[in-house]
């Protein structure tokens, strides 16, 4: 709707909304005739069957009236259950065109094999080893030969040109798709061994892509954490530096944030999505750009609750004057690791890390 009305598209949406109304009234019509012509057909040579009988018995004497009556008779106990099987198959070619979709998603094989036994983790590390990827139906690769280990409870920053891969290296650490080559492991297990329900328990993932659920901050904070106090609710929102503005709020936790969150601003709602992953106290955080809309400040002050938290975290982000106390920078080109070491090793490098430092500083500076 906010699309629409932006772009004054109103009348090609209802345009597009009437074309569809109408090839859905047709399909309905069509499933709904489906075999009833030919059932219409044989129920209108069923109705002429009898005046056929009388017909001959008129014109063949000698016919008896017990005859007649029997024949008569005979023909509809016969053309009865001839036509409800024909009823029957009618209706099986109208069920046939309704399941068809359906049988279509049931043989789909899943992308995804999901183990059953849980693993045995040794730390909250994260290792790719030789990792390339290529997203289907393309014949480039996102990410060739990437190396990277994120040891437990430090910080790792992964910076880049737009495209370099580093979102495609976030989805790969959560699993949301393998690595064409190579191995993706926590604590030593290769992560295609560890069940997804104790995956998503380890692994909290915040993207910039912000999803709230159309309910109140209390259901959306209790999806993650559905055994969670108001305490640890108020902690979590804390911690996303955004406890004040729900506090503010007339109904506090019980106000409704209405459809993927529109009733708040972009910052608060990453803001939120931050709180409810920091809610299930994952012990490794990826951060996906998950504070670009917030401002200088507040996204600083994010970044120092997170690092200074007991967790193994990623956190990719396009303002590097945040990341400088990271443990380790990766710098990532066209799906490569071209460098990696801390800010100051970098800086004094002066290679692509230092290019992407001045070219940050001159956007702000103008």
């Amino acid at each position: 709707m906010r699309l629409a009305a932006t772009l004054g598209a109103q009348e090609r949406v209802y345009d597009g909304f009437e074309k569809t109304s109408r090839s859905l009234i047709r399909l309905e019509l069509e499933s709904q005739l489906a075999g009833l012509w030919r059932m219409a057909l044989t129920q209108i040579i069923f109705g002429v069957m009898p005046a056929l009988i009388y017909l001959v018995a008129g014109l063949r004497p000698g016919i008896t009236i017990g005859t007649l009556i029997a024949f008569s008779t005979l023909q509809t106990q016969i053309f009865r259950p001839i036509t409800d099987l024909l009823n029957v198959g009618a209706q099986w070619v109208a069920s046939m065109a309704l399941f068809s979709r359906i049988f279509e998603y049931l043989d789909l094989e899943p992308e995804l094999t999901e183990a059953t036994e849980p693993a045995q983790l040794a730390d909250a590390s994260l290792t790719l080893q030789h990792v390339s990827y290529r997203y289907p139906g393309t014949d480039t690769d996102a990410l060739s030969d990437v190396s990277l280990t994120i040891p437990a409870h430090t910080t790792t920053a992964l910076v880049g040109h737009t495209g370099s891969g580093k979102s495609t290296v976030a989805a790969l650490l959560a699993r949301l798709a393998d690595p064409t080559e190579g191995s993706v492991t926590l604590g030593g297990v290769d992560l295609r061994d560890v069940p997804a329900e104790q995956r998503a328990e380890v692994i909290g993932v915040v993207s910039q892509e912000t999803y709230l659920i159309h309910g109140t901050v209390r259901e959306n904070l209790l999806f993650a954490q559905p055994g969670a106090s108001e305490g640890e609710m108020w902690a979590a929102l804390h911690a996303a530096r955004v406890d004040e503005v729900i506090a503010a709020l007339p109904e506090g936790l019980d106000t409704v944030v209405g459809s993927r969150g529109y009733r708040f601003s972009g910052g608060e709602q990453q803001r939120l999505s931050l709180a409810r992953t920091l809610l299930r106290r994952p012990r490794v955080l990826i951060l996906d750009e998950a504070t670009s809309a917030l401002d200088n400040e507040t996204e600083r002050a994010i970044q120092e609750t997170v690092i200074g938290a007991d967790a193994t975290r990623l956190v990719i982000a396009h303002r590097l004057s945040t990341i400088r106390d990271a443990d380790q920078v990766v710098v990532l080109d066209a799906g490569r690791v071209v460098e990696r070491g801390t800010h100051a090793e970098l800086l004094a490098r002066g290679g692509a890390y230092a290019a992407l430092l001045r070219a940050a500083s001159a956007a702000d500076a103008s």
